[in-house]
């Protein structure tokens, strides 16, 4: 068949050789084939590449990914002589051997960035395919090591490390670990692995290894440029958080749990009353009739409208819990399983997890809705429309259990509407909240956020929030947070908080505990979202009937309960400011919570300090992480000079200082004279 000339391909063939490969040059990319085995490298916006290679022939456009279907704008070159391949988009440029070997350079003076590395001198080579069955591969793709490089990002793990260089983490969704696979190095490129699949990313001395247990070609972006650069580059391919409501920017209250409409709003009454600031509650699980209805259950929640009504005149929005699993006992659930609104499984029923549920004295085999499916996501939206938006005008979610919650965790035994689970599996917690999203702006909402237990790369765009999962209650875990934090910036996502206090535990009356509180609602009050939730002491057993001790802020004592309103009235102070560092993140890209080499990249002390960091651009927070500690030691980046926002005292930068921090202080320094309102 003869294509017109206006849609024929645009290909010049240069160089091949019969025990080498090939080179083209096709639509502005630089291809390179041989032995059954195609590398496509393409400009995706400036100063970036996008490559993919897979076995048995071109490249498969539209498999599911993190990047945005049309890319930015970018000149590039392509050179096809002596032997090899070339293409340069601005600050980087990719050279390709005859032998396929891809290899990253600057553009300026031709520094290597980065290079594929071969596993063996024979076999194999810097990409391996093993055959799992029906086209797909186990993947592997290896790049070379550098001594004293520094990795960051890949999401939010545990660990409590900030360089990731020397890990092995697992790319799957858990509670508390999130995996968004994209690395920040300290040699000047930030790489997304463009893939959802299931698998594992190895950081060892002796080189870099990227795993897809089973998926159909490699795919990954890489620019050039420092830490700022790369974070939006990053943001431009995809895409950018939404403008952060007022609302969201104040003080979020909530514990595990309120079980009644009446509990719920002599909480909002008290912070009124005693005229503290609250800007969101929270009404969280067990507020249904059966898991997967989607709505409140009039024996607890007997008349939403006024308790909306009544939040509303008080100031204070309302956040209401939304899982994605379905009880067997819902109303719901036999018309999404005939409509194969289902995760399904490869083997067995479509039951992914047990959980308890109202009515029954046991638990019950839930299943999930299949976010990756449009239907699927239309659905749901139109249970939580018509049972909370609607009605009583609620329109800002918590979306729990996300990852989602399997129990076993075998995404082997997945069939999801976008690919199998080892394909796709990671990319189920951003597809939830683009229902949430779609489903808004749908309705005419513009102020959009969900708080989400997980997310994958892009889930920024749909305007989710992200916090760290049920952790502990100690100073070790809130240690670990910073780190965590940092990592998840470096990630794409701009929105992010913990639980102040941790999750699992806590005694309201414990002296010890207490002071962990303090320490914790400090660092919270200077975190992108300040939120207050926990499953306090004394517990009871997971069921319907469950509930925490108290959590709100007079609940930890007089000496302590005075700090804590201290810190919630500070977050309102600063709430401007907040909300312009937010407004960068959504205009630029660039995270809220940032590691020091963010802004000083050129001071190398800055790459190395993992216990503090810059919110915004002026304000260094170092939060103090052990118990009894008064002083904190912390570190100044050079380039700058740094005011104590407390005291008023000057330091210069590059400097290690020791300052006073009592209880009532958390440790704030100001960069270059800039005027925040943090003394009272």
């Amino acid at each position: 068949m003869n294509l017109p000339a206006e849609i024929q391909p645009q290909v010049s063939l240069a160089q091949s050789s019969p025990t080498l490969g090939t080179f083209r040059e096709r639509d502005g990319a630089l291809e390179w084939s041989g032995r059954q085995e195609t590398v496509r490298i393409e400009p995706w916006g400036p100063d970036a590449v996008r490559v993919r290679a897979r076995l048995g022939g071109p490249v498969v456009e539209g498999l599911p990914g993190a990047l945005l279907d049309e890319a930015p704008a970018a000149a590039a070159t392509v050179k096809i002589e002596d032997g090899r391949g070339t293409l340069t988009v601005g600050a980087l440029t990719v050279e390709v051997s005859a032998e396929g070997l891809v290899r990253f350079v600057r553009t300026d003076d031709g520094t290597e960035l980065l290079t594929e590395a071969r596993a063996h001198f024979w076999w194999p080579g810097p990409r391996l395919y093993t055959p799992v069955g029906n086209g797909y591969h186990r993947l592997e793709q290896r790049f070379a090591a550098y001594e004293g490089e520094k990795l960051f990002g890949l999401g939010q793990h545990q660990h409590g490390r900030l360089d990731q260089k020397g890990t092995v983490l697992d790319l799957v969704q858990r509670n508390a670990e999130v995996s968004i696979p994209v690395l920040t190095s300290s040699r000047g490129y930030t790489l997304l692995w463009n893939s959802p699949a299931i698998g594992r990313v190895e950081l060892a001395d002796n080189g870099t290894r990227w795993v897809a247990d089973s998926a159909r070609q490699i795919d990954y972006w890489i620019t050039a440029g420092a830490p700022a650069d790369g974070q939006r580059r990053y943001s431009a391919v995809t895409g950018r958080t939404p403008m952060l409501p007022e609302w969201a920017a104040g003080f979020w209250q909530c514990k595990l749990r309120y079980r009644t409409q009446d509990e719920l709003l002599a909480v909002a009454r008290e912070y009124k009353r005693r005229g503290l600031p609250l800007g969101v509650i929270v009404c969280d699980f067990f507020h249904w009739t059966h898991l997967g209805d989607w709505k409140f259950d009039p024996a607890e929640w007997p008349d939403p409208a006024a308790m909306q009504a009544e939040l509303r005149e008080m100031g204070v929005k309302l956040v209401v819990s939304v899982w994605p699993s379905v009880s067997p006992l819902s109303e719901n659930h036999q018309l999404m399983e005939q409509r194969g609104h289902f995760i399904g499984t490869q083997y067995g029923p479509m039951a992914h997890a047990d959980w308890p549920d109202k009515e029954v004295a046991s638990t019950v085999q839930v299943a999930f809705y299949d976010a990756t499916n449009p239907e699927a996501r239309d659905f749901m939206w139109s249970k939580v429309r018509d049972n909370y938006l609607q009605p009583y005008g609620i329109d800002a979610f918590w979306l729990d259990a996300c990852e989602p919650e399997l129990k076993p965790g075998f995404q082997e035994n997945l069939r999801y509407w976008a690919g199998p689970g080892l394909e796709v599996g990671n990319m189920y917690p951003r597809e939830n909240a683009r229902t949430f999203y779609e489903g808004m702006i749908a309705e005419g909402e513009t102020e959009i956020v969900t708080l989400n237990r997980s997310a994958w790369a892009g889930s920024q765009r749909y305007g989710a929030a992200l916090w760290s999962g049920d952790i502990g209650t100690d100073f070790a875990t809130l240690r670990r947070q910073i780190a965590a934090g940092l990592n998840t910036a470096l990630s794409g996502i701009p929105w992010w908080n913990t639980d102040i206090g941790g999750f699992h535990g806590g005694d309201p009356d414990d002296p010890a505990y207490r002071e962990v509180m303090v320490r914790w609602f400090q660092f919270g009050a200077l975190s992108p979202l300040m939120r207050l939730h926990g499953f306090r002491d004394p517990g009871t057993p997971l069921g319907p009937e469950m509930t925490g001790g108290p959590n709100e802020v007079w609940s930890y004592g007089e000496e302590a309960g005075a700090i804590l309103e201290k810190y919630l009235r500070l977050r309102e102070r600063l709430k401007p400011y907040v909300l312009d560092v937010m407004r960068e993140a959504h205009e630029e890209g660039l995270p809220v919570m940032r590691p020091l080499f963010l802004e000083f990249p050129a001071d190398q002390a800055a790459w190395s300090v993992d216990d503090a960091y810059l919110f915004g651009r002026d304000l260094l927070v170092t939060p103090v992480l052990t118990a009894g500690a008064t002083a904190r030691t912390t570190y100044l980046p050079a380039g700058a000079t740094w005011t104590d926002a407390w005291t008023g005292a000057s330091y210069d930068g590059g400097s290690t200082v020791t300052v006073d921090a009592p209880l009532d202080r958390i440790p704030l320094f100001l960069r270059d004279g800039a005027r925040l309102p943090v003394a009272e």
